[in-house]
């Protein structure tokens, strides 16, 4: 304990020392075995195909998926990730090193600012919660471009915020920061990565009434630094695809937003229990300190608050609003309340007043105690399954009771550990009433829920999801010839077997790509599927058992299965024998 005070007390610490301790502690966090599952279907055989193929062509301008056009997104996590494949190979870990770090960044991110905004022990505050956020970290070590997005959008923000109230010296170069990342985010994923920072700042400028700021933003400068690092590659790819600027700036922005045209439809309440879920063991603090934050927006540094709560707020319901909306949209919610969470414990800390916590801490420890015990019983599902629904808990037929668990019996039993651990962390915190005590202890058990728990559950999302040891079954088959053919589109079997695949049936996210150019002989419907099966050429299909078990009678010659894994069947047209292997 005097240790842990004598560490967080000193308001005068050397910032990189902070830095180097935070980099050890969660750099091991994000990045232990990084690698060691196969991808996960769909998004990370996606954005680890697209720039496989950046890489194979020498085209970087125009972004292809199983060699077709695709515009859903711009480039700038497909050429990071082109970048982690030159320097580490065509493997998992390099597939997911972008975004990884983007979160490690993240985190280091929130310590700067919430040094420069509020002072050392908030800034360390801020980063345990946000590198200790569950839901963070999990969704850190996906590929995804959402967490780019969030580092670049962060990034601008903070870079802005610390300007506003940085001396003379050293505004400039925050405010030509923030320019920068503006347009860097809207290489990551879009039009959002100016809309939020403009949308938040003219709140935030509305609402505290400094208008002056605009004058000592260098606008001129900042705008001419953005248009030169954004405009270049929309320039390029529209100039080699004229269909470019229709499909991406009215299909990808308007009408995902405005429309059910992507088919993710979800309530406006949806990221509300999500933020809840991804933000623990923090986010019941969180609350808390958003309602503090807005009863001392006029106090001292009230316009800094008065800013975070813009972030948050204006992004949050944003998304709310949205017709399409998915888990990972809400990552760049997480930096602007980590830094209201960790002030709040920061101010606590110093008046000792952890009882102020009691009403959270009693709701997230019942809450530990509860998911411990249903971590031990959700392996068991099936076998419950009588009592469940005759309960009236359950309805027959639900996914919960029809699916194979994502946790194994020794998984549920570290999982309930793991969360017991948690609940008694903040039970024995509670009898010291020290809020030190609370904070290291919830930093602790989440961090070890992060690092140990992550992997248990990988190991079940894996065999769902990822389809790596048959596609790689594939890859040896048709090494030296034969089609390579899947029942709808599996994002990584492309890059795990360096061939176009052959689509049959729904073509996905490839629609728009399939019509550009004469695609007929790779997106084929069941008819041309059973021609190309009887064909001469030796034919390896990816399908789903319920799809393999629907034409298996219809199959001549008759199917040989090469393997399975989960609900995926790998078949082809002869037998193995005869089949052109390495």
């Amino acid at each position: 304990m005097n240790d842990l005070k004598a560490y967080f007390s000193p308001r005068h610490y050397p910032a990189l020392r902070d830095i180097s301790i935070l980099l050890f502690l969660f750099g091991g966090a994000f990045f232990l075995f990084l690698g060691h599952a196969g991808l996960i279907e769909p998004d990370e055989g996606r954005y680890s195909e697209i720039p496989r193929e950046m890489l194979e062509k020498g085209d970087f301008v125009t972004p292809t998926l199983n060699y077709v056009h695709y515009f859903e997104k711009p480039p700038l996590h497909y050429w990071l990730n082109a970048l982690s494949f030159k320097l580490f190979g065509l493997n998992e870990f390099a597939a997911r090193f972008a975004g990884t770090l983007a979160g490690l960044l993240t985190v280091l991110l929130v310590y700067h600012t919430g040094r420069k905004l509020f002072g050392r022990r908030e800034g360390l505050f801020s980063a345990f919660i946000l590198g200790t956020s569950t839901g963070f970290l999990a969704q850190s070590r996906i590929n995804l471009t959402d967490m780019t997005l969030t580092f670049c959008l962060s990034a601008a923000l903070c870079c802005f915020i610390i300007a506003a109230g940085a001396d003379e010296r050293h505004k400039g170069r925050y405010y030509y920061s923030f320019f920068l990342f503006s347009a860097l985010a809207v290489l990551t994923k879009g039009l959002i990565g100016i809309v939020f920072p403009a949308g938040i700042i003219v709140i935030y400028l509305a609402t505290t009434r400094r208008w002056h700021l605009l004058k000592e933003m260098h606008l001129v400068g900042g705008v001419g630094l953005f248009l030169v690092v954004a405009v270049p590659w929309f320039v390029l790819v529209s100039q080699r695809n004229p269909e470019f600027a229709r499909f991406f700036f009215i299909h990808e922005h308007l009408e995902r937003f405005l429309t059910k045209v992507h088919g993710r439809y979800q309530p406006f309440w949806f990221f509300a229990p999500i933020l809840l879920l991804t933000m623990l063991p923090w986010s019941f603090y969180a609350v808390r300190a958003v309602v503090r934050a807005w009863g001392e927006r006029r106090q001292q540094n009230g316009d800094r608050l008065v800013f975070l709560l813009a972030w948050a707020a204006f992004i949050f319901i944003f998304f709310s609003a949205s017709d399409s909306k998915l888990i990972p949209y809400i990552l760049p919610v997480f930096p602007p309340l980590a830094l209201l969470t960790g002030k709040l414990f920061s101010d606590l800390m110093d008046r000792e007043q952890q009882r102020n916590f009691a009403p959270e801490s009693a709701v997230l420890g019942t809450l530990m105690l509860v998911t411990a015990a249903l971590a031990v019983l959700y392996p068991h599902v099936r076998e419950l399954a009588p009592f469940l629904t005759g309960t009236g808990l359950v309805r027959p037929g639900s996914s919960l009771l029809t699916k194979q668990p994502i946790l194994s019996p020794a998984g549920g039993v570290v999982m309930a550990c793991l969360s017991f651990s948690m609940g008694a962390a903040i039970w024995l915190a509670g009898r010291r009433k020290e809020v030190l005590i609370l904070f290291a202890g919830l930093c602790l058990s989440s961090y070890f829920l992060e690092t140990i728990g992550l992997q248990v559950f990988m190991e079940g999302i894996e065999f769902k999801k990822s389809s790596k040891e048959l596609a790689l079954l594939a890859q040896q088959t048709t090494s030296r010839g034969g089609c390579l053919v899947s029942f709808g589109y599996e994002q990584s079997l492309p890059f795990y077997t360096g061939k176009r695949v052959v689509v049959v049936g729904d073509m996905g996210e490839l629609e728009f790509g399939s019509k550009q150019g004469n695609q007929a002989s790779w997106f084929v419907d069941e008819a041309d599927f059973m021609r190309l099966w009887q064909g001469t050429r030796p034919v390896v299909v990816l399908l789903k058992r319920a799809d393999y078990e629907r034409i298996a009678p219809r199959l001549v010659p008759e199917a040989s299965v090469l393997g399975s894994k989960g609900k995926k069947i790998l078949i082809c047209n002869g037998s193995t024998t005869n089949l052109p292997l390495p």
